[in-house]
């Protein structure tokens, strides 16, 4: 009962917010609920067409959906872990009840176990919640009976548990070796660096290839490509086993195997309980320390940011440099560029591993129509890079906001200064994106320059809208900037961002379709296309001018209005 008083304050917190805010948390509410349904439909026919897919195949189909069932279980076990493992740092050693906590006489277990579960709930509600379609996808498919679906939970709330005990007990342990702040600095490192090379390495090896079998020479080949990392000690080994007898009728073999999940989750919680009694205050003691920088200055990033800033005012380029400097200070920040440099090879490698030639088309024809499309492709990576870095700007300034607010600096010269900060790093990264795959792809001069032209331009509406939105929905006390990025605006930046992409995407199809099919045919252009095809690219023009004004304009009047 003392573990329930102690998360009381966190559900009372929640609550009231909801009871405060009830017109926008209604309006918040209901549009999760609308777009978390339209995930689950796509994640939902996704999965139900390969499933159906492998059940056409004779033979391997099942254990291709065994597999598939297997990977997807060990990586919510990692991604877990590694949640965990961030958040416990929070809620264990750096979360700001933690003073109030520690000045009440309750024993350390009643503490352990409530901060145990607040970090469960945090970092895997979101994944489990999103992963149900894949599970009733299964579910349908073979024809399962009610005890699968009971089963879900049984199966599902040891396997969180285990991943919390694993994660809280690293957690516990690296911060009593380093100093809570640096532990987290090095835990973002390794986890984005190891996310970048597990990433690469599962493009690599091409699991696309796996519903080819004739792609393989012999049917050894073929089945050590199959082969996964299937060891009967890993936990999401035993959870894919427990739904699969249950899925083939094997009731007997699932409860074995829940029975490993439960006793497995009973004996984390008993020894991390036993472990935090013996260090946890002297970890505690021990995250009170000074944050230390883990990158040192660097004259050549100097020298980069002063020819980038040096056509700018004395006033904007300060608060450049400002920020071009405090991102690199952050290493939960500047770590991140491992996992985008990782995005960018394996968006390349996949035009690259295209099977052009195996398409049932002219190669001539589907490369320009790959080209086309890529153009939404590259726009929705930088919409998602800047999701993650330009949405926060104007909330990372934090609670000396005041201070900018109060300085002769002015807020339009604040937001068109970040907007310059970011605009430059999404220009490059676009262009690169786009040149060279069209390089890859062969496609034609003309396709070249207009993806090119396109995606330039649409990196300015891009960055406007994340620093316009940004400036309209700002938080300024949050203890994590990453929960801006992940939060409800954040999805509604993305939203916004892919409605824009794909107005962009709709004025160009026809006009390009046009010239296009006349290239093909040698057919020249008659008056009325000629007058079309210009009114659809100054309207592309247009809209791109206005996202660019608009959301600035507004960010503008919602700051200037804002009481700090």
């Amino acid at each position: 009962m003392m573990v329930l008083h102690i998360l009381i304050p966190k559900w009372l917190s929640i609550r009231n917010k909801l009871r405060f805010q009830k017109e926008s948390s209604l309006w918040k509410i209901t549009t999760f609920c609308l777009f978390t349904s339209a995930f689950w439909v796509g994640t939902f026919i996704v999965f139900y067409r390969v499933l159906s897919y492998f059940q056409g195949i004779p033979e391997f189909g099942d254990i291709l959906a065994k597999k598939l069932l297997s990977m997807v279980f060990l990586t919510f076990f990692s991604v877990l872990i590694f949640s965990n493992i961030i958040t416990a740092l929070s809620t264990f050693f750096l979360s700001r009840d933690l003073i109030l906590i520690h000045s009440i006489p309750l024993p350390l277990k009643h503490i352990y176990f409530s901060k145990f579960t607040e970090t469960a709930i945090s970092s895997s509600w979101m994944l489990l919640f999103f992963g149900l379609p894949v599970w009733l996808v299964y579910g349908m498919v073979y024809h399962a009976n009610v005890a699968y679906y009971g089963a879900l939970v049984s199966i599902q709330l040891p396997f969180l548990v285990i991943c919390a005990g694993i994660g809280i007990l690293i957690t516990m342990i690296l911060v009593c070796i380093l100093p809570a702040q640096r532990t987290r600095d090095i835990l973002w490192l390794l986890s984005i660096l190891l996310v970048a090379v597990l990433y690469i390495l599962f493009r690599f090896s091409r699991p696309e290839r796996l519903v080819y079998p004739d792609a393989f020479s012999t049917m050894i080949q073929y089945f050590d490509a199959l082969k996964t990392p299937d060891s009967p000690y890993l936990p999401s080994i035993w959870a894919t086993e427990s739904l699969w007898s249950l899925l083939n009728g094997n009731g007997g073999n699932s409860l074995f195997f829940q029975g490993l999940l439960w006793s497995n989750a009973l004996f984390f919680l008993v020894i991390g309980a036993w472990v935090s009694n013996h260090i946890y205050y002297q970890g505690y003691s021990k995250a009170q320390e000074t944050k230390s920088r883990l990158v040192s200055k660097s004259s050549l990033l100097d020298w980069v940011v002063a020819i980038w800033t040096a056509p700018f005012k004395a006033s904007t380029r300060s608060i450049i440099i400002k920020d071009v400097k405090t991102f690199f200070r952050d290493n939960t920040q500047w770590s991140q560029l491992f996992l985008l440099v990782a995005l960018i090879v394996v968006y390349l490698y996949n035009f690259k591993a295209l099977p052009i030639q195996r398409a049932p088309m002219p190669t001539f024809y589907l490369q320009n129509i790959l080209s086309f499309l890529n153009v939404a492709l590259a726009g929705f990576v930088v919409a998602a890079v800047a999701t993650r870095f330009v949405f926060p700007a104007v909330s990372i300034e934090g609670l000396s906001f005041w201070l900018i607010k109060s300085s002769p600096i002015s807020l339009k010269r604040l937001l068109w200064s970040k907007f310059w900060t970011y605009l430059l790093p999404l220009i490059v990264l676009s262009e690169m994106l786009i040149i060279i795959s069209n390089y890859l792809l062969k496609v034609t001069t003309f396709m070249m320059v207009l993806s090119s032209v396109t995606v330039f331009l649409m990196v300015f509406g891009i960055t406007a809208l994340g620093i316009g939105m940004g400036a309209m929905y700002p938080n300024f006390r949050t203890e994590n900037i990453s929960h801006i990025s992940t939060g409800f605006y954040g999805l509604m930046y993305m939203i916004v961002c892919a409605g824009f992409i794909g107005l962009v995407i709709v004025l160009e199809a026809s006009p390009t379709y046009i010239i296009f099919m006349s290239k093909i045919r040698g057919i020249p252009l008659s008056p009325l296309q000629y007058l079309w095809i210009v009114i659809s690219f100054l309207s592309v023009l247009v809209i791109n001018v206005l996202t660019v004004w608009l959301p600035m304009k507004w960010g503008l009047k919602t700051l200037s209005e804002m009481d700090i």
